[in-house]
């Protein structure tokens, strides 16, 4: 297999990636053609997974508008992926030039391309860690750096948490990050479901097999178990609902059904 000269060295390219399948969904070219081959395998089940994650980033952006708007100029992007167009800097930084964004992800591919885009833009950066080890993330020179844990950040779990096993203990991780963050602050989120999705259960679990033969299995919630990451946090108006539902910009009638799948929210803590 031959290795692309972008590639990172020392990394696995037999293994497909959940980030660089991310990447080839929303038509990215940062993919192997092992991810290729395996999100195409796990369309065969929901074809409609590229619709998925285009209402999944629709939703991120609005949330750092909403962010924007309510003052909190801060942002720590937990499992934030390979760079795409619309990144949270560019989202917050076009609303206040001074808004500080610290990326972080466990994709040595992800990594190296966020430090790439970053080059140069400041109030940026990008921290390798894992969401399973808060204190890694918290503890970074990034973060130190960039972000005042004195004032409201905004703490993105956008499209990850499904990927933490329940034998991870992600509400844990959730609430240390929660512990170590002001007053005012917001936690955006989102998480796949088999509610919503816009065929059979049985199908959809075809998917989620695929990712069985990722390094991160999809582990689908109920909204009920999503809705347990928001513990200290007060849910803000709509509410925990689809991506198209949180707060829409358009006319809910035109999006395709796929992309009322899973669920998504946003908290702000007392």
């Amino acid at each position: 297999m031959e290795r692309p000269a972008w590639a990172p060295p020392g990394i696995d390219i037999s293994v497909p990636s959940v980030s660089r399948m991310y990447d080839f969904y929303l038509g990215g070219s940062h993919n192997f053609e092992v991810d290729r081959e395996a999100a195409r395998k796990a369309m065969e089940f929901m074809p409609g997974l590229p619709k998925i994650m285009q209402a999944n980033r629709a939703f991120m952006r609005r949330a750092v508008r909403f962010a924007m708007d309510e003052g909190v100029t801060q942002f720590l992007d937990i499992g934030s992926g390979i760079p795409t167009f619309g990144n949270v800097h560019e989202v917050a930084q076009q609303a206040d030039p001074e808004a500080r964004v610290v990326y972080v992800d466990h994709d040595p591919v992800a990594v190296a391309h966020s430090r790439a885009v970053l080059d140069g833009v400041e109030g940026a950066a990008v921290v390798s860690a894992d969401l399973r080890k808060p204190r890694d993330i918290l503890g970074s020179p990034e973060v130190g750096e960039l972000l005042d844990l004195d004032r409201p950040v905004a703490l993105l779990l956008v499209a990850v948490l499904h990927f933490l096993e329940d034998q991870d203990d992600p509400r844990r991780a959730v609430a240390e990050l929660t512990e170590a963050l002001a007053p005012g602050s917001l936690l955006v989120l989102t998480h796949a479901s088999y509610e919503g999705v816009p065929v059979p259960e049985e199908q959809a679990s075809g998917t989620v097999d695929v990712y069985r033969n990722t390094r991160s299995p999809l582990v689908m919630r109920s909204r009920e178990e999503i809705a347990a990451f928001f513990d200290g946090w007060d849910l803000v108006e709509p509410g925990l609902v689809s991506m198209p539902r949180w707060r829409p910009e358009g006319p809910l009638d035109q999006e395709d059904p796929f992309a009322f799948s899973g669920f998504a929210g946003v908290g702000r803590k007392a």
